[in-house]
């Protein structure tokens, strides 16, 4: 799919105060933007890059179709996971063995979209890294990044953020709003004190303070908040005293930095000595956090007791240190940068305070991560999810501290290995590999932690090429555990042996291995996921087998289990199996009725694989109930989501046999022109409105917006192949590790039913992968003359259009010679193509060639 698909999604800072204007900012930075791939904001700290970024991105959001995205970098330290941070802030779900940058480039090759990447001064290399390889590998991608420095790549272009301009105080200051500085400083100052505004009398005295201050904006805005008990000239007076003292140390500083210093020197000193106190502790957070991670790292019981904590946060907010924004289950707090720094060398002048406070932070991190597991086979799964994603860097840099701190590395160990849910429900695989294999390499004694992190990093393993390694480390975990007397994690490594089975095409061993481990029961400390999924893969093998009724049976009752406990992730997986089960049986009602409670609960938990998964089944399921358009609209939604994670469904012949069929019927059943307007309705949809359209019932024979399905011919479908439930290589439900298809050493099962859901074939290791381009393939046998209809006319716009697909141009290349947006485009295109009834751009240049 590419960047076929006009999504213009957006993840930019919520902006949680005004933004003063900076039109000539803005002006400049567009217009680099418009003539330049790589445009870095550089500026010193406090001058307000990361705003304007924002912005600018916003401004120019509509240019790029295929979305703009903010890679924040300010939580990070670790060169490694620059790539997956960018991964994971554009979406992408890629689980395979190749070097992470290199698997973001081949994501988003065919892309038109702005990657945003902030804070880049403490990761230089890293960050010129990943620029650089998208600049080179992509034509589409550009990037702006905030840096207090240059990247120094050849091909970069540089915007130097200047403070906000300030007006003589002594000059005419009667328009305040053409002064950003003055603007700023009124704005901030009406937050603390209401009514405050700019008024002839306190004008040249707010001018005067901001020179004083340098017109950086972080200046201003921490000075502000001291009207709350101080007149502006008071302020004033007070600040001259402070800078004069300041400018007497080492004339190597720039200004500016002194005056920074000078403003963040004046805010520590108006703090109380407990404000002081927890300002320095919460300087080791990364990223954003909640009050309960600020009791816990702001509080030691002693010194600032964590009941305490509370009180300074809300004064550390009052003066503008604590930045306050919504998080996913109520209000997080956040150090600015400038902030952080000074609290950090604040924390190292107090001997043994820094590493006390980062193990405060591992800890209670590691107490989180095992009440989120405790809760994970619970109704708050959704909440879970997000939870954890609001904590990532906190995470990381917990892990980070532990692995970097000698004789800790068992604490990395512990927590890397609570985490095999995060890891491998919430689309983080890649990362949870590189902890897993970190801290595994870091602590190699036979431990309880050892075993637990063997068999999570079985479970994570990402492709055909990484599955024996991963078996071989849940056989290792499982000897390990048996070892150890600790039946739990024997049982979890025994799941991960089993499903590696299942995945290398060994259905009857898999079988009989699952049939053990339900029939032994669940024994004490194993996980209800855990056990759950053993009852999962069960139903799957006995659905490849063509066991329908003996597969139905296990679901319903591991779908009691389920909704005992108000539990989705695993229940996603037993409607999806249902739904399977229903399609072997073409009882075609329930497999979709089953599919579209699958897709809804997978989506609740944002398992972008399983929804993928699940679309293609559902397009299958429309196909068998004679529903060419929903089919189609189905398959250009499943594409959509799998852009994604892999174009090519890992060139798996078991996901891409049965959407072929699936394509297939519908083209042939709609006709080609009809089928291509249906698949892009479905392949323009965002994930909510792809998942939201999916799950639009409607009556039969409708497609997901209402639209009754008409053939061109008997609507009869060619025989459907559900394929295999669990086919990927990184394992495409998320429950699975295994490869994306059968061993091509193991001879597999026979399916002589062709509405069978198993593989009708080992298939060969890497089969040649599905076309990239959006759309229907050329049907075999279909005329390639171009004749069309006597009396068709062009309007003169559509015959330029003609005339440039004749000439070879792709539609953004249209586009860009005509100036008219890329839908615009096709869309034009795809109306020539229906009025000539072609289903080609080769026919239409035949037939501009024949007119000439």
């Amino acid at each position: 799919m590419g960047g076929s698909a006009p999504r213009r999604d957006t993840h930019l800072p919520v902006e949680t105060t005004s933004f003063v204007d900076r039109r000539a900012e803005l002006a400049e930075a567009r217009e680099l933007l418009a003539r330049a791939r790589l445009v870095t904001l550089t500026g010193p700290g406090g001058v307000g890059k990361t705003r304007l970024a924002g912005r600018i991105a916003a401004r120019v959001a509509r240019a790029f179709p295929d979305g703009v995205r903010f890679v924040h970098l300010s939580g990070l330290h670790d060169p490694a996971l620059v790539p997956l941070a960018a991964a994971d802030a554009l979406g992408l779900h890629d689980r395979s063995e190749r070097p992470a940058l290199d698997a973001l480039v081949e994501r988003v090759r065919d892309r038109r979209l702005l990657l945003v990447v902030d804070n880049c001064e403490h990761l230089p290399a890293a960050c010129a890294d990943l620029a650089g390889a998208l600049l080179r590998g992509t034509t589409g991608v550009r990037v702006l990044a905030t840096s207090r420095h240059r990247l120094g790549l050849t091909e970069e272009h540089l915007m130097d953020v200047r403070p906000l301009a300030v007006p003589d105080p002594d000059g005419d200051l009667g328009d305040a709003a053409g002064h950003p500085a003055l603007a700023l400083f009124a704005d901030r100052a009406a937050a603390v004190v209401p009514g405050f505004r700019l008024t002839p009398a306190n004008r040249a005295s707010v001018a005067r303070l901001c020179r004083r201050l340098d017109g950086l904006p972080l200046a201003i805005e921490l000075a502000a908040v001291r009207l709350r008990v101080l007149g502006v000239d008071q302020l004033l007076d007070r600040l001259d005293d402070r800078y004069r003292l300041l400018s007497a140390g080492s004339p190597a500083v720039p200004p500016r930095h002194r005056t920074l210093r000078a403003a963040v020197d004046w805010s520590h000193d108006l703090c109380t000595t407990r404000e002081q106190t927890v300002w320095a502790r919460l300087s080791v957070l990364a990223g954003s956090f909640d009050l309960e991670t600020a009791e816990a790292v702001g509080g030691d019981g002693d010194e600032t007791p964590p009941g305490d904590v509370l009180e300074a946060v809300a004064g550390l907010v009052d003066k503008s240190v604590l930045c306050r924004e919504s998080g996913p289950d109520g209000v997080r707090y956040r150090l600015l940068d400038t902030l952080r720094e000074y609290g950090l060398e604040r924390l190292r002048a107090r001997p043994g305070e820094e590493r006390a406070a980062r193990d405060r932070q591992r800890d209670w991190m590691q107490r989180r991560a095992d009440a989120c597991e405790r809760a994970w086979f619970g109704p708050g799964q959704s909440a879970v999810v997000a939870r954890l994603r609001a904590d990532r860097d906190n995470l990381r840099a917990a892990l980070d501290h532990s692995l970097g701190t000698p004789g800790e590395e068992r604490a990395a160990l512990r927590l890397a290995g609570t985490l095999w849910f995060h890891w491998h429900a919430c689309g983080a695989p890649r990362e949870g590999r590189y902890w897993l294999d970190r801290a595994l390499e870091a602590d190699p004694e036979p431990t309880p932690e050892r075993a637990r992190a063997l068999w999570a990093a079985g479970l994570l393993a990402g492709c055909p090429e990484d599955v024996t390694r991963g078996l071989r480390r849940a056989e290792e975990a499982r000897d390990l555990a048996r070892a150890l007397g600790d039946e739990a994690e024997a049982a979890h490594a025994a799941y991960v042996v089993g499903v590696t089975r299942l995945f290398a095409g060994d259905v009857r061993g898999a079988l009989d291995h699952f049939r053990t481990g339900v029939a032994r029961g669940r024994v004490p400390g194993q996980h209800l996921s855990m056990a759950g999924l053993d009852r999962v893969e069960l139903a799957c093998a006995l659905a490849l087998l063509g066991e329908a009724d003996q597969a139905i049976a296990v679901c319903e009752e591991t779908r009691r289990t389920c909704a005992e406990h108000g539990e989705q992730w695993v229940l996603s997986y037993v409607e999806r199996i249902l739904a399977l089960a229903h399609t072997v049986r073409a009882d075609w009602a329930r497999a979709e009725r089953h599919g579209r409670e699958a897709l809804r609960l997978k989506h609740a938990v944002h398992d972008v694989v399983g929804i993928g998964l699940t679309l293609d089944l559902l397009a299958r399921v429309a196909a068998g109930r004679a529903e060419p358009e929903r089919a189609a609209v189905l398959l250009g939604v499943a594409d959509r989501v799998w852009a994604d994670v892999d174009p090519d469904r890992w060139g798996s012949a078991d996901l891409t046999g049965p959407r072929q069929d699936s394509e297939r019927y519908a083209a042939g059943a709609l006709g080609r022109a009809a089928y291509r307007r249906a698949y892009a309705r479905g392949a323009a949809l965002t994930l909510a409105a792809a998942v939201e359209q999916a799950l639009d019932t409607g009556p039969a024979g409708t497609d997901p917006a209402g639209r009754t399905a008409t053939a061109t011919h008997d609507p009869a479908p060619a025989p459907v192949r559900t394929g295999p439930t669990h086919p990927g290589p990184a394992h495409p439900d998320p429950t699975h590790p295994g490869p994306a298809h059968p061993d091509p050493t193991h001879p597999g099962p026979a399916h002589p039913d062709p509405t069978h859901p198993g593989p009708t074939h080992p298939g060969p290791a890497h089969p040649v992968p599905a076309p990239r381009t959006p759309g229907p393939r050329p049907s075999a046998g279909r005329p390639s003359g171009a004749r069309a209809p006597e009396g068709v006319r062009l309007t003169r716009r559509e015959t330029q259009v003609a005339e440039l697909v004749a000439q070879g141009l792709a539609n953004q290349q249209i586009a860009d010679r005509l100036v008219i947006a890329r839908r615009t485009a096709e869309g034009h295109v795809e109306r020539i193509l229906g009025k000539l009834g072609f289903s080609n751009r080769s026919q239409i240049a035949a037939w501009v060639a024949g007119r000439r």
